[in-house]
């Protein structure tokens, strides 16, 4: 099911909207979407194979709205890559497919990137979708010793940070410059879903680039319902098997000495509890499978060392080192 917008005059903004089996999330993502008070956007939905006819649901689309279809899960990193090969727009807008926009969504992430003209990467404030006074997300932190999380999951709207630098920005939606984007060749297909976006926003830091997180690009979120929730097997052995891959492919030399050992103390934490609270066979099978694809990311990571200009100092003040933080999955956004 291909749209011929080949007469349509290039559009700013290509909204990517990743979709497998999302059911009436999808359809309530399209329709925010048609109600963005930014016009100047083509819109490419990517449908991973669904058997839910949640394509099918959404009825006629505009002119600027575009379906691709894959012919199997490719997961959401190749689907993104896919649709950022289709589009020759300056801005590369991601959206999930359980994520509905405010309507001022894209014209605040715009005018955020007018704001800021040297940043290429600009992340939006996530809204519990099940209950609107609690945040979802306000961008991503990463602790020195490899762990990843969302900042702010669960807390009060009210603590909402002003907008400022954050390590990455969460792609359920965001913001990246195009020309970034395929310049550090993309999301790292390996990946399939899951910490993509981090890795992403790692390559792009140790390149000298920054993330801002906008507080007033708003979306509701449902965070994780469409992959069995954040304790599920899916998004338990994708999030350890590609925390791993992380820290060990992006990493700079130095810091990566100093840090292994914590690394490790952290990763067998985190297992322990997985244990204790009974999900530690996905994250067990995660760890597994990242050491058994372990090579290939060794190899990946000779590449992008090599092309770094940022080092380990450089990227050791993006980090969070406060544990306090971390355990608390506070908000971690440093003033620009």
């Amino acid at each position: 099911m291909e749209r011929d917008v080949s007469r349509v005059r290039q559009a700013l903004v290509c909204v990517v909207v990743v979709n497998y089996n999302s059911g009436q999330f999808l359809r309530a993502c399209i329709d925010a979407l048609k109600r963005q008070t930014f016009g100047d956007f083509e819109a490419i939905i990517v449908d991973n194979a669904s058997t839910d006819q949640s394509i099918e649901w959404l009825g006629g689309l505009p002119p600027n709205f575009r379906v691709h279809k894959m012919d199997h899960n490719a997961g959401f990193a190749k689907a993104n890559n896919a649709a950022a090969a289709m589009t020759s727009a300056d801005w590369i807008a991601m959206l999930n497919a359980d994520a509905c926009p405010d309507q001022h969504w894209l014209e605040k992430l715009m005018k955020a990137a007018g704001r800021y003209p040297d940043v290429a990467m600009f992340g939006s404030t996530l809204v519990s979708a099940e209950r609107a006074d609690i945040l979802d997300g306000t961008g991503d932190s990463l602790y020195f010793a490899g762990i990843p999380w969302r900042s702010n999951t669960g807390a009060p709207i009210s603590q909402i940070p002003p907008e400022g630098e954050t390590f990455s920005v969460c792609a359920a939606a965001s913001l990246v410059q195009k020309e970034w984007f395929d310049k550090v060749g993309g999301f790292d297909e390996r990946f399939f879903c899951y910490l993509e976006d981090t890795d992403l926003a790692y390559r792009m830091r140790l390149l000298g680039q920054r993330c801002v997180q906008t507080p007033d690009s708003v979306a509701l979120h449902m965070g994780s319902a469409l992959s069995g929730g954040r304790y599920g097997d899916f998004s338990q052995f994708y999030g350890s098997r590609n925390r791993i891959w992380l820290f060990m492919k992006n990493t700079p030399l130095l810091l990566l000495l100093f840090s292994f050992p914590f690394f490790l103390a952290g990763q067998g934490a985190l297992m322990a509890k997985a244990i204790v609270f009974g999900y530690g066979g996905p994250v067990i099978k995660g760890y597994l499978a990242a050491m058994a694809g372990l090579w290939p990311i060794l190899k990946a990571r000779r590449q992008v060392q090599r092309s770094a200009t940022v080092g380990s100092l450089g990227i050791a003040r993006a980090l969070t080192w406060s544990p306090l933080k971390l355990l608390r999955r506070g908000a971690d956004i440093r003033p620009m």
